[in-house]
């Protein structure tokens, strides 16, 4: 990787600049509303939504965030991005990350992770005034792989998935080397939360634009330690696992992916694509763009990103209202 730029401008307090968040909230006309869920098998997950206020959503997007961040900071960034569209946007913080329960960046059972992400999803999902709205997932790098992990709990659940450089398979540029990964699997049997794997730093090597690398160093509840041992082989396992299953993702998607990606591989955003089973799927691979897409890369290369999200939202949002008018009709 090259030598990493220093940021040319300050950077500012937030990832949205100065200003309050209430104030931006305001100066963005959506309402967040905040809350602490407990889950079926007795966690408590932090929540979040952010709802335009001038007019009905058009649509529901549930977000889910990678590896080490939560559902604030730059994550909530995106959020309002979606709302500045029309959309509602609802969030969690995954099991051991943000403000949710659980030890720091330590995840022992994915499918677990899954079933809170479903419980939260599907509580905002029976609330009478999103009824029969169209329900889209979103999600980032471990959050896309959940995103799939979703529809194949729940197949017929949502109405498509955005997947940013989802997490089909960890790239071997980050997995640790195969002697090593041998012997942190035996030592895991008896230390499983142990903050040891080596690993690169995962903001220098996600975040292009300087500035905005800082902000997202900046954040306070960012997990910045080691990779756990337990969360690293469970991370291995469902990848793995996730990677033979692609060929099943039946419902429409876009995947999106930097092909500069070192976290995870751009490659396997390519197989998804082409041995989907879904007759709605649309790859975009961008040039020299790296892991973190929206909230990391250069103005520019955002101001693209946004436009095909945009468009494909739209058209797909379209499509489904066309469906359910003919619906009414029969």
């Amino acid at each position: 990787m090259a030598e990493l730029t220093p940021p040319a401008a300050p950077v500012p307090l937030f990832p949205w600049g100065d200003m309050p968040e209430e104030e931006y909230f305001k100066s963005k006309k959506l309402k967040n509303e905040r809350e602490w869920v407990k889950t079926p098998r007795g966690i408590s997950v932090f929540t979040q939504s952010w709802v335009p206020l001038e007019h009905p959503p058009e649509a529901l997007i549930f977000m889910v965030h990678g590896y080490g961040n939560d559902s604030s900071w730059i994550f909530q960034n995106t959020a309002i991005l979606f709302t500045q569209m029309g959309y509602a946007t609802f969030a969690l913080d995954l099991e051991g990350h943000g403000q949710s329960d659980g030890l720091k960046a330590f995840v022992p059972n994915l499918d677990n992770v899954v079933l809170d992400c479903s419980f939260v999803f599907n509580r905002v999902k029976q609330r009478p005034e999103f009824h029969k709205l169209p329900c889209f997932l979103y999600g980032e790098s471990l959050g896309g792989a959940i995103c799939l992990l979703l529809h194949f709990h729940e197949p017929q659940n949502y109405d498509g998935a955005i997947l940013m450089a989802p997490m089909c398979k960890i790239s071997e540029k980050m997995a640790p080397p195969w002697p090593v990964r041998q012997i942190l699997t035996f030592i895991a049997h008896w230390l499983p939360t142990w903050p040891i794997v080596p690993t690169k730093d995962l903001v220098d090597q996600s975040v292009k634009d300087p500035v905005k690398r800082e902000i997202a160093r900046n954040n306070p509840r960012r997990y910045a330690g080691k990779p756990r041992l337990g969360t690293v082989l469970e991370l291995l396992r469902v990848t793995a696992r996730l990677s033979e299953k692609l060929k099943d993702v039946s419902f429409p998607f876009l995947v999106i992916h930097g092909d500069a990606d070192v976290v995870t591989d751009p490659a396997v955003s390519k197989f998804l694509y082409e041995n989907a089973s879904s007759e709605d799927k649309t790859l975009k691979l961008y040039e020299g763009m790296q892991h973190s897409l929206i909230q990391g890369e250069t103005d520019d290369n955002v101001a693209i990103i946004l436009s095909d999200l945009r468009a494909w939202l739209k058209a797909h949002v379209e499509q489904k209202a066309v469906l359910s008018g003919n619906k009414n009709s029969d």
